[in-house]
């Protein structure tokens, strides 16, 4: 078992159902999954960036990404619709958990100049944090990327209101920056 997910069920939950005075454990919010995405504009004059983005993807989750592709024509930006636009990984279990862990414990440290993340919400309880390069994570080798990338992670949690989803991932070790 990931060592986040035994510390969510023995240190978290028992804290969140005091906290939030919850009738049930199962009513304390968890997190359902993690979506990384990157958009590849790039990738229509060069093909060949799409698959150092299938790589890097795959090297820092473990799993292969879905190339994502255009829904419609949009003339201005020179699309077509069925052509492909980025990748994306959905992240679930025991992956799930061990990405979490790593990003919050190895890779966000690692960002220059780190004082924390921003704890902005959606609304619903998800959380969408953008990282501006790929090479904050240790598995990715700096003399095999091609490009400098950014992406986004979206930690989507079953939390009702923003409150509950930052305890969540405050309780879990997520490194908000201090109000």
């Amino acid at each position: 078992m990931p060592y986040l997910k035994k510390r969510y069920q023995e240190e978290v939950v028992p804290a969140l159902v005091e906290e939030f005075h919850y009738a049930n454990v199962m009513q304390a919010p968890r997190v359902r999954k993690i979506v990384l995405n990157v958009g590849m504009g790039e990738a229509m004059d060069n093909p060949k960036s799409m698959e150092h983005a299938i790589r890097d993807f795959t090297t820092i989750t473990g799993q292969r990404p879905v190339v994502t592709k255009a829904r419609k024509s949009i003339a201005n930006f020179k699309l077509r619709e069925g052509r492909a636009i980025g990748v994306k990984v959905t992240l679930r279990g025991k992956r799930m958990w061990a990405f979490l862990d790593r990003l919050m414990n190895v890779a966000l440290p690692r960002t220059r100049d780190f004082r924390g993340i921003s704890d902005k919400f959606d609304g619903h309880g998800n959380y969408t944090l953008g990282l501006r390069e790929q090479l904050i994570f240790p598995e990715i080798d700096y003399d095999s990327i091609d490009k400098i990338r950014g992406f986004k992670i979206s930690i989507n949690t079953t939390a009702d209101t923003d409150e509950e989803a930052r305890r969540l991932l405050e309780l879990l070790g997520m490194p908000f920056r201090r109000r």
